[in-house]
């Protein structure tokens, strides 16, 4: 009722004025301005009311159907949104019009024209605020599809009317007819949107999105595009590419893409392709050039041709932006020039007329030019940053892939990942600061210029301080290299323990050794986390230099001013403040720019030492093209060694010349050199004398099987287009039909990292179809039937090598006799030479070592009865094709199940055991925050550090206010206090300022710290305690990437992004108090500005933080793919596919590049807007003090306001770039605090239920109803199965593959958890006690042999339980003593990665003797004879039987033989068993399925296969 009440005396007032203007004589009354106005408020009147009617008519009518809802929603005919923006926009205008007049005719007194101006203008404010909301509600729920008619024809009316009153305006103007400025202003704003209304009106249903109207500030919707960018995939290249002038003037470009990201959660198919120019295919060519340009070769890089190389591959941005900083330095100091002329203007001092207005445009002009080149040398930077980074990681893989085996030895895998994940990154980062470096001295110089004009001399003295600051920086900026250093160095060991634990969590589960692992990480972290503190606390001291550093130069300033008699004027202090101000920026970020040349200059060191590596010899081999030849290898007087600096090569005096077609067998005790004379022929091993010729394209099949993460399909093609007939065949001949049958997506399975969720068995099986499909001349083979059972085995071997391969040139390394006469040439290898070469029958009479070899086969062949072996050979042939398959990890997948033959209902993507990255949706909750702040101490530093920083802030303000206010205006005027006191008060505020930031800054630096640390260890503890089921499923790059790139972030950045959030905003506070002290009025438009500010944030923030998100997921991808290529270099190279795998990188570098350069355009899209509203907030405050009368203000504290608003604009976006980036980084916590939460296995020790000292002293298994899933959802592999291992026996377990043997194995550890059912051991259920007590006790040889880096000791006893004679004793038990005697170091000789130089034997040989150091009642032995050749094997059994001949044994087996002489056999059919009995019993029972493997294994052995 008021709101009607006040609007009728309105009414009544507008109409007498109205009235009495029709008093004039003629038309003289259509001239004058008070007709004017008062008509165009009633025009407004009437406006309102028609929106009124309008709303109660709706408000009456049916509700809309929804599909016409739609149907406006969809129909881009109207420009709603423009209109209603440019509503709004009137609006806005009309009420700081309103508010100023006022002001105006309050302070001048009123009169009857400025009553009804201020009406027209009040209902001008509320009628078009109304139709910007009608538009938003009404409108756009209705199905019209056009704009109804009244409001186009008063749209048409308003138009006229504006034009009529600009008209008069010039009119009267021309006729010397004073005319307060507001009403011209307001009649050419009226005439503008006029015209666009009327556009929008009339015209906009035509042209629809593409207005160009629409670009500038706020983006067009764009649900259209956001549909093609999904039909187009990945296809849409990005729009910045063909965007015009003004669209990259304003970061338009940018827009569709942040409104897709309003819409829907963005993914990595909504984000557009890169430029070529920013893409890796247009600029790696480009970088590659300049570098050879440079180098020549690779090993001529240095860190100063890489560098100079990277400058000049980007050097038209690098210009670009060098201007662009030049001409944003000198837009910024033209505030401080001018700011002295305003204090005088406002003094009343006028040059000439409307000088204030002319001041306030230089201003504005000068903050959007600055605001253009800011925001343009921000993003240019970034896209050149982008550029390197990714240039880089191209760079670093491609050495990879050449790199030398000596070489990569002195480099772990983790470390080189390293060179890519962080120092790429940081070279990168390093574009920021690229003319941070020269641009200090710019701003210095004209800095200085300025002092000088203000205060004269005393420059001089603000110059020196400087100086001082600056110099002060120099020993703590080494400091701070020097730690940073030391951090990397600590760091870079931990990766390399972390990821090579990751790699092996299996055996360290089994031996329960993880704990004691997590200790050595620990241990490790502390190095690091001392570094880390050290380098903290270095920061704390810089930022406390820096950020005393303006007030310590003032102070000195002032100082000198007194000393040498220069009067101080408020004034020139202002200008000198906003000088100092200014210059504390290059002063603030030149330790950071000191810090990051140091960072990146270590970065581009160890870049450049790897890429100067030794690279494999390309001269090695002597290749001759395809059929030019009848011999296909050749070596003449070979002599190569893995380590050339030692005496003792690993292969001498090789010569073997073989045709076109021949089958070639390679054999050998382990350790004897076969595996390096096949490297020889791949040109791995380093020559160092003789000749190697070969002749057509080669195949390998690795001794550890090398999978890709990936389909199976995949795999086995490996780059070649898909042949069904080909395809089928292989499938066939490698036996992969069933187990592609048995695995829930045939060969569309999903394989895991290293092939996790395959046995070794179909490891094998599919590398040598990967082999088999390539097709080419030479095969070689490293002993790859040693992982397949017996039957397998002689299928594959009859199929492939004496099948399908049967016209190539096949050489292969075996170990198991029966495989050797089928040989046109056997090679017998004996400590690095080729000891016997010939027939089978040839050399069987003619020395020594081959004899050896045999005899040790025959001898376990004699175990077996060859009369019953006869009887059954001939049921075995129909079993041929009878081949089951996968172990017992695969069914892991959601199996069928076999036995009932019906599929298992889950099917769809979650069947894949490695799932997609999770990745956290929408919004990072505050909970993450919270957690995050309150993590150190419970939080208690926090508050304390925010009192810190308002203390410092009102401190800071209080001695700039007491400055302006206590010097005088001009030197005519007395000074409000003596120079002295002037002085001392300024200084000691000075002195408490800086005590705040050494307590915020010291303070920040512990919390940081100590929250980092916590993080670290409960991240660390949550993952060692994982089950084994989610190192399964989880690619390691996941969890390193967790633990280098993300627990950096939380180590160096996390506190600072948070802290510098909060005290941005206590900053502009602080600002936003000074500017509305000096004048209220100003909150009229820091209010809407602040709102459009959060709205804009609010806009922006849902696609940035997607993006940040993509940059996380699309980044292990890169990680993962680099350690797979660097574990898997020679096979990739035996196959000849370099190209493949580095064009494969580079499209992963693009993807991870592609939301990077996003995320940079947002960010601008983001601060340019903001840049231009509190441009405009600061102009309005400038114009509101330039109207106010003479003396209403003091001009001191006037000039004071204005020196904090010169640096609005850069607190605002600094409040908001800060917001984001800490949106940005929290994802780090986010995703650490992830792994934190992992549920963890059951508990280690149990103290109630421990067993007693000597358990388990009989050793007796029992196992009742046994049931096992390896995860809920999926089926039982093992199902009810009832038996009892007796105590001291031995029990052998055979089955086919995926019959459940190792599942059986991991249940008996607790690997997997029963289902159902219970296992006794000596009476004690074992899922009652902890789990070390029972991993422990328990003794194992794993089925791959796995070796840490460390020594031979801390190979055999990791956790240090034993002495050294118990170590040597163990050593020559297991055969290795005098291996162990002839090295240097003896025990503490050193092992590599993966144990990487000792042969396969050998460390199957070490898994030996760590059972037999650790002497447990209960020993299982998993395929643990699979690569050794037979005497070793024989020899491994002796050493059992005479060292575990009163313990439980249980051996998995594929060599018959092994478990002949056991006390018990067990036979496992899909989970359940079918025998169980002692051999001899089986034996005799002819029908009995062990009978029959029995028989097969005797058969295959016999016949010499392809005699």
């Amino acid at each position: 009722m008021e709101l009607v009440d006040s609007s009728n005396h309105g009414m009544s007032i507008l109409f007498s004025h109205y009235y009495s203007s029709l008093m004039y004589s003629g038309t003289d009354f259509l001239m004058k301005p008070v007709f004017l106005r008062g008509f165009s408020g009633s025009l407004h009147l009437v406006l309102l009311f028609v929106l009124f009617i309008s709303w109660v008519c709706n408000k009456f009518k049916v509700a809309h159907s929804e599909g016409s809802k739609e149907r406006f929603k969809n129909s881009k005919s109207l420009c709603y949104k423009l209109a209603q923006i440019c509503c709004l926009g009137v609006s806005v205008f009309s009420l700081v019009l309103c508010l100023l007049s006022y002001f105006y005719w309050y302070r001048n007194g009123w009169s009857d024209e400025g009553l009804v101006t201020l009406l027209d203008l009040a209902l001008r404010t509320l009628a078009w605020g109304t139709l910007c909301v009608y538009l938003r509600t009404q409108l756009f729920n209705s199905g019209e599809s056009k704009y109804p008619f009244l409001l186009r024809v008063w749209w048409g009316f308003y138009l006229c009317i504006s034009c009529y009153c600009l008209v008069i305006d010039v009119v009267l103007y021309k006729k010397h007819v004073s005319l307060p400025v507001q009403n011209l202003v307001s009649d050419i704003v009226s005439v503008v949107s006029g015209l666009l209304f009327c556009y929008v009106g009339f015209f906009g249903k035509n042209e629809g999105e593409d207005t160009l109207l629409e670009e500038p500030l706020l983006n067009g919707d764009s649900s259209n595009e956001a549909e093609s960018n999904k039909s187009k995939g990945n296809e849409n290249v990005t729009p910045y590419l063909n965007a015009g002038f003004f669209s990259i003037l304003t970061f338009s470009w940018m827009g569709p893409l942040i409104t897709i990201g309003n819409k829907k959660t963005l993914d990595l198919e909504d984000v557009p392709q890169l430029g070529p120019s920013d893409s890796v295919f247009g600029a790696f060519p480009n970088f590659k050039n300049k570098l050879e340009a440079e180098c020549g070769t690779s090993n001529g890089v240095t860190t100063l041709k890489l560098a100079k190389a990277l400058i000049f591959s980007a050097w038209k941005e690098v210009l670009l932006t060098a201007f662009l900083v030049i001409m944003n330095t000198l837009a910024s100091y033209v505030g401080p020039y001018f700011i002295d002329n305003f204090v005088q203007y406002l003094n009343g001092r006028r040059s000439y007329k409307n000088e204030g207005y002319v001041l306030v445009s230089v201003f504005f002009a000068a903050k959007l030019v600055e605001c253009l080149a800011q925001r343009h040398w921000f993003f240019r930077v970034q896209q050149v940053g982008i550029r390197v980074r990714s240039v880089l990681i191209i760079m670093i893989y491609n050495k990879g892939l050449t790199l030398s085996c000596q070489s990569k030895q002195g480099h772990t895998s983790g470390e080189i990942i390293n060179f890519m994940t962080v120092d790429a990154d940081r070279i990168g980062d390093f574009s920021w600061y690229m003319h941070e470096t020269w641009m200090v001295l710019v701003q210095i110089v004209i800095a200085l210029l300025l002092l000088y004009r203000n205060v004269g001399l005393a420059s001089i003295a603000a110059l020196i301080a400087t100086v001082f600051v600056m110099l002060a920086n120099v020993p703590l900026g080494k400091l701070q290299e020097k730690f940073q250093d030391k951090i990397m160095e600590s760091k870079d060991k931990r990766m390399k323990a972390t990821s090579e634990i990751l790699r092996n969590m299996r055996i360290l589960k089994l031996q329960g050794w993880e704990m004691k692992f997590l200790a050595k990480i620990m241990e490790f972290r502390k190095t690091e986390a001392g570094w880390l503190k050290k380098y903290v606390y270095t920061s704390a001291m810089t930022s406390f230099v820096f950020w005393g550093a303006p007030t310590f130069v003032s102070v000195v300033t002032f100082g000198a001013c007194m000393l040498m008699g220069i009067p101080l004027e408020s004034g020139k202090i202002l200008s000198a403040l906003a000088t100092f101000r200014i210059l504390q920026e290059p002063i603030y970020s030149l330790p950071d720019t000191i810090s990051m040349v140091a960072q990146t200059k270590v970065s581009l060191d160890r870049i450049a030492s790897f890429l100067r590596l030794d690279d494999l010899q390309p001269d090695v081999i002597e290749r001759l093209p395809r059929g030019s030849s009848d011999t296909a290898i050749e070596i003449i007087d070979g002599k190569f060694s893995w380590d050339s600096s030692s005496s003792n090569p690993t292969l001498k005096d090789i010569n073997v010349k073989l045709q076109h077609g021949m089958r070639v067998a390679v054999c050998g005790t382990v350790g004897s050199g076969k595996s390096s004379l096949l490297s020889c022929i791949l040109g791995e091993v380093p020559k160092i004398s003789g000749i190697v010729k070969l002749c057509g394209t080669k195949a390998f099949v690795a001794q550890s099987p090398w999978i890709q993460s990936g389909k199976i399909e995949e795999n086995i093609l490996f780059g070649m287009e898909m042949e069904r007939e080909k395809y089928e065949t292989v499938l066939e001949a490698c036996c992969l039909k069933k187990d592609l049958e048995i695995l829930p997506f045939g060969d569309q399975t999903v394989i895991g990292e290293r092939g996790i969720n395959l046995s070794g068995g179909q490891k094998q099986r599919i590398q040598i179809a990967r082999a088999l499909y390539q097709d080419a001349d030479i095969y070689l083979f490293d002993d790859p039937f040693s992982a397949v059972d017996a039957h397998t085995g002689s299928h594959l071997f009859k199929e492939c090598l004496l099948g399908l391969l049967r016209p190539k040139t096949v050489v292969y390394v075996t170990h198991q006799v029966e495989f050797l006469p089928a040989a046109d040439l056997i090679l017998v290898m004996k400590d690095g030479r080729i000891t016997q070469a010939g027939k089978y029958s040839d050399i069987l009479n003619s020395g020594t070592d081959f004899m050896e070899l045999v005899g040790a086969h025959e001898k376990a062949l004699s175990a077996l009865d060859s009369t019953e072996a006869g009887s059954v050979s001939e049921s075995t042939s129909e079993e041929a094709g009878n081949m089951a398959s996968s172990n017992g990890v695969v069914q892991k997948q959601e199996d069928k199940d076999v036995q009932n033959g019906k599929a298992d209902d889950v099917v769809g993507s979650k069947g894949q055991i490695i799932q997609e990255e999770e990745r956290e949706k929408g919004k990072v909750g505050l909970s993450v925050y919270w957690k995050y702040i309150t993590m150190a101490y419970g939080g208690a530093l926090v508050p304390i550090i925010l009192l810190a920083q308002v203390l410092f802030q009102t401190l800071q303000i209080g001695s700039n206010y007491w400055m302006a206010w206590a010097t005088p205006i001009s030197q005519d005027v007395k000074p409000a206090v003596s120079s002295s006191t002037l002085i001392i008060v300024y200084v000691s505020l000075a002195i408490g300022s800086s005590f705040c930031i050494l307590v915020r800054a010291m303070l920040i630096g512990t919390a940081g710290f100590k929250t980092a640390s916590q993080l670290f260890s409960k991240m660390h503890f949550c993952i060692f305690r994982a089950p084994m089921s989610f190192f399964d499923a989880t690619p390691s790059g996941r969890i390193i990437s967790r633990a280098s790139t993300d627990q950096s972030t939380v180590d160096l950045r996390m506190q600072y992004l948070v802290s510098s959030f909060a005290f941005s905003m206590i900053q502009l506070l602080g600002i936003i108090a000074v500017m509305s002290q000096v004048a209220w009025q100003v909150f009229i438009v820091f209010i809407p500005v602040i709102a459009t500010c959060i709205w804009y944030q609010q806009h922006y923030i849902p696609s940035a933080r997607e993006l940040s998100r993509l940059v996380g997921v699309c980044k292990a991808p890169v990680i993962q793919h680099f350690a797979e290529t660097l574990s898997g270099a020679s096979t990739i190279r035996s196959f000849d596919e370099e190209s493949r795998f580095r064009d494969k990188n580079m499209k992963l570098a693009d993807a991870n590049s592609r939301p990077r350069f996003n995320i940079a355009g947002a960010m601008e899209w983001l601060c340019f807007r903001l840049d231009v509203l509190s441009a405009i907030t600061f102009v309005f405050s400038l114009v509101f003090l330039v109207s106010i009368p003479e003396g209403v203000i003091d001009p001191g504290i006037a000039g004071l306001a204005v020196t904090y608003g010169l640096n609005l604009n850069m607190l605002l976006a600094w409040v908001i770039w800060n917001l984001c980036q800490m949106e940005n980084k929290i994802i780090s916590v986010e995703r650490i605090f992830q792994y934190s939460s992992i549920p963890s296995e059951p508990p280690l020790v149990i103290e109630e239920s421990r067993p007693d000292h000597f358990w388990p002293s009989h050793g007796e298994i029992d196992i009742r109803d046994l049931q096992v899933r390896y995860a809920p959802h999926m089926p039982l592999v093992i199902r009810g199965l009832t038996c009892t291992f007796p105590g001291g026996l031995k029990t052998g377990i055979v089955g086919r593959t995926g019959s459940g043997k190792s599942t059986l194995i991991q249940a008996l550890f607790r690997i997997v958890e029963p289902a159902a059912g219970q296992i006794m051991i000596d009476g004690i259920n074992i899922s009652l006690i902890g789990l070390h007590d029972l991993r422990s006790r328990l003794s194992i040889i794993p089925q791959d042999p796995t070796m840490f880096e460390g020594t031979v000791r801390s190979n055999l006893d990791p956790l240090e339980e034993y002495t050294d004679e118990q170590i040597w004793e163990a050593l020559d038990k297991c055969q290795l003593g005098d291996e162990v005697r002839k090295k240097e170091g003896r025990l503490d000789s050193t092992v590599s990665e993966n144990g990487e130089n000792w042969s396969v034997g050998q460390r199957q040989l070490v898994c030996l003797g760590r059972v037999l150091l650790k002497k447990s009642k209960v020993l299982v032995l998993d395929e643990a004879t699979a690569s050794v050749d037979t005497a070793t094997d024989n020899l491994i059994q002796q050493t059992l039987r005479q060292h575990f001949s009163n313990c439980t044994v249980i051996t998995i087996a594929h060599r018959i033989t092994s478990v002949l002489d056991s006390d018990m056999v067990l036979l496992l059919s899909n989970g359940l068993i079918e025998e169980y009995d002692s051999p001899t019993r089986l034996l005799e029972n002819k029908s009995s399925s062990f009978a029959q493997l029995v028989a097969e294994y005797t058969v295959r052995a016999n016949s010499s296969f392809g005699k």
